[in-house]
């Protein structure tokens, strides 16, 4: 296992953006789990693409804050 690296299961896409959408914020470690599953293997289906889009959308038009 290379330094740095977790052993994190993952969590659905859909989980994160419900999170997301509910609390109207979204976290660093948010941002590192939807980058973690845009970059896996596997990909992402339709229906990930298009909640991943609606936060992209919720932040652009100020409805979810990004914190640090």
């Amino acid at each position: 296992m290379a330094v740095g690296q977790t052993n994190n299961p993952r969590v659905s896409v859909e989980a994160i953006v419900q999170r997301i959408v509910a609390f109207r914020q979204i976290t660093p470690l948010d941002r590192q789990l939807l980058k973690s599953a845009m970059l896996s293997p596997n990909g992402l289906n339709y229906k990930e693409r298009f909640q991943i889009s609606r936060v992209y959308e919720g932040i652009q038009k100020g409805l979810i804050l990004v914190v640090e």
